[in-house]
């Protein structure tokens, strides 16, 4: 049963580091998997939270997800779950190139699909990015209750989780999103309402710059400046 003074802490991480020589904006396409350093990363944020009280770790259906969770899983002794509502935000970019001074953006094709960024109209709705992670982010604070859990999603959607929560508009650029590879956004609840937002990037020595939360685009550099999510 639970009670006013719970508190449950909920942590979701963005994976680490894919490996895509080609910049494709892989989206919810299956066969990206961790590179080299992103199984680095991942490591590095099973260690920070090996003392940590967590009885719940579930990861998006996404390979890069889930091999991020599975050393944390292993290091707390938990079988990982999967759960649906974790995964990357739906685009009609997915499967194509995208990056600084590539000209995408100015390709008449791509046109209809950019005429509204407020809902947007190049994918998924904010909104429904907005229930499908409250529901993750629930679901996981009540298996976890009075304990900690640890969820594994993706950039955009985590980032529109916490702008809601936050109470920031959900329309932003998306060169601010504090949401770096491997990082935690963790939410404490208090019985069933949350009552802060933290932030922490336990592997940020291990992110190459250029990646890096703020961090201003680098003409031939893949994925950079992408409004799309990773």
């Amino acid at each position: 049963m639970s009670s006013e003074k719970d508190i449950t802490v909920v942590h979701v991480m963005r994976h680490g580091e894919v490996a895509n020589p080609d910049g494709v904006l892989y989206g919810r396409l299956p066969g990206y998997h961790l590179s080299d350093l992103g199984r680095r990363m991942a490591e590095r944020v099973a260690e920070h939270l090996a003392s940590r009280d967590v009885t719940r770790v579930v990861a998006s259906p996404l390979e890069r997800a889930q091999e991020t969770a599975t050393p944390i899983a292993k290091a707390h002794g938990l079988d990982l779950g999967t759960d649906a509502r974790l995964i990357e935000a739906e685009n009609v970019f997915q499967g194509k190139t995208f990056g600084v001074g590539d000209g995408a953006l100015r390709r008449p094709e791509n046109w209809k699909h950019l005429v509204n960024p407020f809902r947007p109209s190049w994918g998924e709705p904010y909104v429904d990015q907005v229930v499908r992670m409250t529901g993750a982010l629930e679901a996981a604070r009540d298996a976890a209750r009075g304990h900690e859990a640890v969820l594994v999603s993706h950039q955009l959607p985590i980032w529109i989780v916490r702008s809601y929560v936050e109470r920031r508009r959900l329309w932003h650029d998306p060169r601010k999103r504090q949401c770096t590879l491997a990082s935690l956004t963790t939410f404490t609840y208090e019985g069933d309402r949350i009552v802060s937002v933290g932030y922490s990037e336990p592997a940020r020595d291990l992110v190459p710059v250029h990646l890096l939360a703020g961090a201003k685009p680098v003409k031939g550099q893949p994925g950079q400046g992408k409004a799309f999510g990773a």
